[in-house]
């Protein structure tokens, strides 16, 4: 059974209790928080913060479509996630995605945490836009939307 989140794009600040409090419980042997945040430098440019812009329904269909393919790909049992973005600006330091796992051993949390980042990069319609403190600011390339 997979215990989800529907995502939430908030333009509030994610709050990591939250995830915590979502995943938790005494059927899971391990669990991953992984924090996205805003570092301060880039391609040798100093970040003061960024900006994200995102299609939300279409964010929302591919956070299912990732989850619907957890279920195929992979054959855990039971398995607690959780995943958040913000939407707007954000901060040095401050968290832009937080995915939280929970699964009964530490190997399906870790394999898990990464198949959902790493998708979600190449298929969510999510943008950002970096703020630097010596020159304008622009908007990142990303990956093309997969269309299937």
């Amino acid at each position: 059974m997979l215990h989800t989140k529907i995502i939430d794009l908030s333009k509030e600040k994610i709050r990591p209790e939250n995830a915590e409090e979502f995943i938790s419980s005494t059927k899971y042997g391990a669990s991953i928080i992984f924090y996205g945040t805003v570092r301060e430098d880039n391609e040798n440019k100093k970040v003061t913060g960024i900006t994200y812009d995102s299609h939300d329904e279409l964010v929302i269909k591919s956070f299912k479509e990732i989850y619907n393919e957890i279920e195929k790909k992979f054959n855990i049992a039971d398995k607690s996630v959780f995943i958040e973005h913000v939407k707007g600006y954000v901060g040095l330091g401050e968290i832009s995605i937080i995915i939280a796992v929970a699964c009964p051993h530490r190997s399906e949390a870790y394999e898990l945490s990464r198949f959902i980042i790493e998708e979600i990069k190449k298929r969510s319609p999510i943008w950002k836009k970096e703020h630097y403190k010596d020159s304008e600011s622009e908007w990142l390339k990303g990956n093309p939307i997969q269309t299937n």
